[in-house]
């Protein structure tokens, strides 16, 4: 029997999709899992805001349209970036265990967030990052960021920012968490709903995934 996986094609993405593949492998000797990658317009748009093209559901429009036509079986998302309305059709059925969900700060030259300079310039392209840090520092400079991690992390390695924000999680799952910073606590960042969790999207009542 073959599986196949609708994903993006960034190394989270992937990385996310690999981990359910040999989970599914594993457990289903007679399953082959192929992963299939899908460029969603979240994915084709890195310059501009989020907020002013449609959302984080511009990351999985895209993978669903597959899933109905079924091109694919399954689509592994982070689901931070589902909405919470699902197409007629489709639904989640699998969470697996939830990463740390909470935020994180990488910096050059600062050992916390309270130890980053007067006026320091702060990459992220998420507008809730982007207000709670305003409220806890004023005097950060805001700078608006999109693209992957590893686009993210050369952008601070340049000098181009003092520090970024990105998701514990992500950096868990690709093996950067040794460029986490500090751990930004929830009382002062508080994290995206479902941040750090997986979800499994499937048709229902495909008796291939049920």
């Amino acid at each position: 029997m073959l599986l196949r996986i609708g994903t993006r094609g960034s190394k989270l993405a992937l990385a996310q999709s690999e981990w359910v593949k040999a989970r599914i492998e594993a457990r289903h000797a007679d399953v082959q899992v192929r992963l299939v990658r899908i460029k969603t317009k979240g994915d084709k748009i890195l310059d501009t805001p989020l907020s002013t093209i449609g959302g984080k559901g511009l990351f999985v429009k895209e993978i669903e349209a597959a899933l109905l036509r079924k091109e694919v079986d399954l689509a592994v998302h982070s689901i931070k970036d589902v909405p919470a309305l699902l197409p007629d059709g489709l639904g989640l059925s699998v969470f697996p265990p939830r990463e740390d969900p909470r935020d994180a700060l990488v910096c050059q030259g600062c050992t916390s967030f309270e130890d980053l300079p007067q006026g320091a310039s702060v990459g992220t392209g998420s507008l809730r990052r982007s207000a709670q840090l305003l409220h806890a520092r004023p005097d950060l400079r805001l700078v608006p960021m999109r693209g992957n991690v590893d686009t993210r992390l050369r952008k601070l390695d340049s000098g181009e920012l003092h520090a970024i924000v990105l998701a514990v999680a992500g950096l868990t799952r690709l093996k950067l968490s040794h460029r986490i910073t500090h751990i930004l606590d929830p009382d002062t960042v508080l994290p995206a709903i479902g941040q750090g969790a997986l979800g499994l999207e499937v048709r229902q009542g495909d008796p291939a995934v049920h």
